[in-house]
Formats: structure tokens, C-alpha cells, sequence
């Protein structure tokens, strides 16, 4: 069991955040706690940096934010590292997604997420209540969070920095379907997929992920070789759970995750699962070891 890490990676959607997308006030004072005894805490999350502030208490504060699962780190605000989409790549993606009618978000750095103006018909629909069944909750409102006010419906798409493609469905058999016609695609431009719900999946660059992420912000501290645990949920936490020192899944995360870590918390993300193990676990013996 690790005891006393150097450094913490938490996920974000099913981790830290509940089912309504809030961080609790007693995460918040966890994390000040292991800042507090020199331990650095880091945010390695599927969401996009600027997503992050207005799903937290007031007042909160980590050393780093790994986004969009590896494509971008952050640290004070300011970007250590970015890795962008090619324009080509999104403007294919874009149209294959128009064919299939498959709900897209572009993000770009810098910006808030985009969606072009024609597609919106079809992408309202996607997102029409009732929500369906096997949907997360959090998943849900976030997507009809989106399309009310979140995305920048544009004629077009402009610029040409794009940290990664968020895509959902509301049946599992239409984003299968459209994962199947990602990997056609991948077959002329190489890039890398993510999943963290059986309803999505986005794209980054190639060979980018969310352990390549905290490789990077770990050599911008000076931190390589240091003990690390993780705490996530879902598949695209994989790559950190190997990655990492002690992988710790969460309570509602499914069984094949929990078969693959080191530890599971005995609280869900709704009843502040990473407030009680980091505070049970890590806290306690760290003051005792300090």
C-alpha cells in the first residue's frame, strides 16, 4: 500500500465530481491538507482547463490541471505544455460526423467549444428529453448544459489550435457505429480515442493521453520517479491507473476497472468517495509518518 506519495492525480467526472458536477466543500479541504503537508495534488481530467472553475468551491486550488486526457497541463493558468489537432483531421471528422449525425464538441485553446451552426438541428435532437436510460446523470446535463449555452455555434471553423473532439450518442449502438467509422479515418490520420462512458468517446492526437499528460507535469516539477497514486472511474483513466505507483478506482466505477487497480474507496463520487479514502488512507498516515 503506498503510504506517503509524492504526488495525487484525480480524475474529475465520477471522482471528484458528483452526479450533479460538483466538487464538495470537504474534497476541497482535503486537497489543502495534503498541499499543506508537501504532498502535490494534481487535477488529470477528460474536461477541458476552462470547464474546471465553475464546477468547484470557491477557493480551490491544485498544483496542476492535466486536460482534455493528456492534450494539455496548466499550472497557475498557464500552459506548460499543449498538443493540437491538425485542421485537416477536424474538418474530416466534422464531416463524417454531419453523415452519421453523431453530437460533436470542438474545443479549441483559448476559446469555448464549437459546433457548426448547420449541424445544431440534428444535435438538439440528440439531446431532447427524456434522458435515456443507461445515460449518466452528469453526462446528460452536461450535454444539454452545452447546447444552451456552452458551445459557439459557428459557419465555420476557425483557427487552428484544438486540444480534442468530444463526441455522444444517445444509444450505444450509434457510437459504436461511429467509433467503427473513427477507425476508417484513423486509417489516413493517426490519432488516439477515449472513452469514459459507454455513450462517448473523443479524440486526441496520437500517442496522447492522460498518462502522457502527468508524465509531462511531473517533469515540469521535477517530480520523475516520485511515488504517485491515482484515483478515477472510468476507461480513459486506464492509462493513468498503469502509469501510476497505486491505482485507486471509485466506488461506482465498474467492475471491470475495479478488477485492474490497486484499491477501490468505499464511497461512491456522490457520498465524497475521494474526500473519505484520501482522508482515511493518505492523511492519516502521513501525519503519522511526518
Amino acid at each position: 500500500m503506498v503510504t506517503k506519495p509524492k504526488a495525487i492525480f484525480l480524475d474529475m467526472d465520477g471522482t471528484i465530481l458528483n452526479h450533479y458536477n460538483r466538487v464538495s466543500e470537504y474534497t476541497k479541504q482535503v486537497i489543502d491538507e495534503l498541499r499543506e503537508n508537501g504532498i502535490y495534488v494534481f487535477i488529470a481530467t477528460g474536461r477541458a482547463s476552462d470547464e474546471i472553475s465553475e464546477l468547484v468551491p470557491e477557493g480551490f486550488q491544485v498544483d496542476g490541471i492535466v486536460s482534455s486526457n493528456g492534450m494539455a497541463g496548466y499550472v497557475d493558468g498557464e500552459a506548460i505544455f499543449e498538443h493540437s489537432l491538425e485542421l485537416d483531421l477536424v474538418e474530416k471528422i466534422i464531416e463524417k460526423a454531419r453523415e452519421q449525425k453523431v453530437y460533436y464538441e470542438l474545443f479549441p485553446y483559448g476559446g469555448d467549444r464549437i459546433a457548426l451552426k448547420q449541424d445544431r438541428p440534428y444535435m438538439e435532437a440528440e439531446i431532447t428529453d427524456p434522458q435515456p436510460e443507461g445515460v449518466g446523470l452528469n453526462e446528460w446535463l452536461s450535454r444539454q448544459e452545452a447546447i444552451k449555452e456552452a458551445i459557439n455555434w459557428k459557419a465555420q471553423i476557425e483557427g487552428n489550435k484544438f486540444s480534442k473532439f468530444y463526441f455522444f450518442a444517445r444509444t450505444k449502438e450509434h457510437i459504436n457505429q461511429w467509433k467503427d467509422e473513427l477507425e476508417k479515418i484513423k486509417q489516413d490520420i493517426d490519432f488516439t480515442t477515449s472513452i469514459s462512458s459507454e455513450h462517448n468517446v473523443e479524440v486526441m492526437v496520437a500517442n496522447v493521453n492522460k498518462a502522457t499528460g502527468i508524465k509531462e507535469m511531473l517533469q515540469h516539477f521535477d517530480l520523475s520517479g516520485v511515488e504517485t497514486l491515482a484515483i478515477g472511474d472510468s476507461n480513459n483513466d486506464l492509462p493513468m491507473f498503469q502509469f501510476a505507483d497505486y491505482a485507486v478506482a471509485m466506488k461506482n466505477a465498474s467492475d471491470q476497472i475495479k478488477e485492474i487497480v490497486d484499491d477501490v474507496t468505499e464511497f461512491t463520487c456522490d457520498d465524497d468517495g475521494v474526500y473519505h479514502y484520501l482522508k482515511s488512507i493518505v492523511v492519516r498516515d502521513t501525519i503519522k509518518n511526518t
